[in-house]
């Protein structure tokens, strides 16, 4: 599902983010990637969501190579991927349903199912009563579990997570990764970025990352 085969990324000044990186993550798997902080993890996940392209190297998400992907074809790649990014990137002016169902409206899908789907997974997370809300008015772990919701929803080929579990308390973290793991047992290809070591105990494949390269 996601291949990369010898890449590199080079930032300006001759900042090397990945170096060298060949790994392969399989459809259904579920991974954890860790390593202390500028190791590279960050920039290995915007790779495969797109919003970074490889110096040098291939990446393939899906069968498709993403260095040679055009620019009109992103946002097609992207419809299967969900993405739970570390500041969160809720719209502060539309409520948590509002939020969570732009995933399913931009594919189109009917009202009735949107409204379903979305009040399903608020429910799964723990924010059915706060749907209303806006995203101000909610504390950072809730916050949180609405981008985990949005990222959900549409039941995505791929779900990349950055932290997603960074401003939870233990109980709200497990919830959280057991909607994960139920996802990947469903077929979703989980990738999940975290420095919390009690997550890595949960026997899911890790990958470590130090300085860009793949440590073990």
């Amino acid at each position: 599902m996601i291949q990369f085969f010898h890449v590199y990324k080079t930032y300006p000044g001759d900042v090397q983010a990945l170096v060298d990186l060949t790994l392969e993550i399989d459809k259904g798997e579920f991974v954890f990637l860790t390593g202390p902080s500028g190791a590279g993890k960050s920039t290995l996940l915007r790779m495969v969501f797109c919003a970074e392209r490889p110096t040098r190297g291939q990446l393939l998400v899906g069968g498709r190579n993403v260095a040679r992907l055009a620019a009109n074809a992103v946002p097609y790649l992207r419809r299967n991927i969900g993405v739970v990014f570390q500041d969160f990137k809720l719209l502060q002016r539309r409520t948590v349903e509002e939020n969570v169902a732009l995933a399913l409206e931009v594919l189109g899908a009917p009202r009735r199912e949107v409204r379903r789907r979305t009040y399903a997974v608020l429910k799964q997370v723990g924010l059915a009563h706060k749907i209303h809300q806006y995203p101000p008015r909610l504390s950072g772990g809730e916050q949180q579990r609405v981008a985990v919701a949005r990222a959900l929803v549409n039941e995505p080929q791929i779900l990349l997570a950055d932290e997603p579990t960074g401003n939870l308390d233990h109980e709200r973290s497990s919830e959280i990764m057991n909607l994960l793991e139920a996802a990947s047992a469903r077929g979703t290809t989980i990738v999940v970025a975290t420095h919390d070591l009690r997550l890595l105990e949960r026997g899911q494949r890790v990958i470590r990352l130090d300085a860009g390269r793949l440590a073990a």
